[in-house]
């Protein structure tokens, strides 16, 4: 017996005949399945803003996203820690990246208030292959950011990451 995404017998099984084309595979989350590639990104960065509705000013959020996206990239990568003195005090230090630059990609982003007024949290899905050449997508990062300010000026620091 086949069995519908609903838990229920499919038609085909009902009726008894076979259907001629499956439709696409599709995870229990409505997400693009696993290895799906750049093409399932979309339906990541659509379900990222479903569950969490914008609540911040548009130009907030495309900075916090463009800062979120350069410290998971130095982070993931290596590539441009030199930016963040805060988060990587010593760039140079020989700590090897994880992931290949080459095959590192941000799926999806999303910038939110993280309880306070003064902190936001950037949501970040991406896809990585690992040193052994192990590729993953759908992999998952927090980035928190306080507002403070410096020379008068409100600006957005990033935290350390949490271990």
């Amino acid at each position: 017996m086949t069995v519908s995404a609903a838990g229920g017998p499919s038609a085909a099984a009902s009726t008894g005949t076979t259907p001629t084309a499956s439709p696409p595979a599709r995870s229990t989350a409505g997400l693009a399945p696993h290895g799906e590639g750049a093409a399932g990104d979309r339906v990541i960065q659509a379900a990222l803003e479903k569950a969490w509705p914008a609540d911040l000013p548009a130009g907030q959020e495309r900075e916090l996203l463009a800062a979120g996206r350069d410290l998971l990239r130095a982070d993931a990568t290596g590539i441009g820690r030199i930016r963040w003195p805060t988060v990587f005090p010593d760039p140079h230090r020989g700590i090897a990246p994880g992931f290949a630059a080459a095959r590192f990609r941000i799926q999806a982003a999303i910038a939110r208030r993280a309880g306070r007024p003064d902190k936001v949290v950037v949501h970040l899905v991406w896809a990585g292959a690992d040193r052994g050449g192990t590729y993953t997508d759908l992999r998952l990062s927090d980035w928190y950011f306080t507002r403070t300010h410096t020379k008068g000026a409100p600006v957005w620091a990033p935290q350390q990451p949490r271990t």
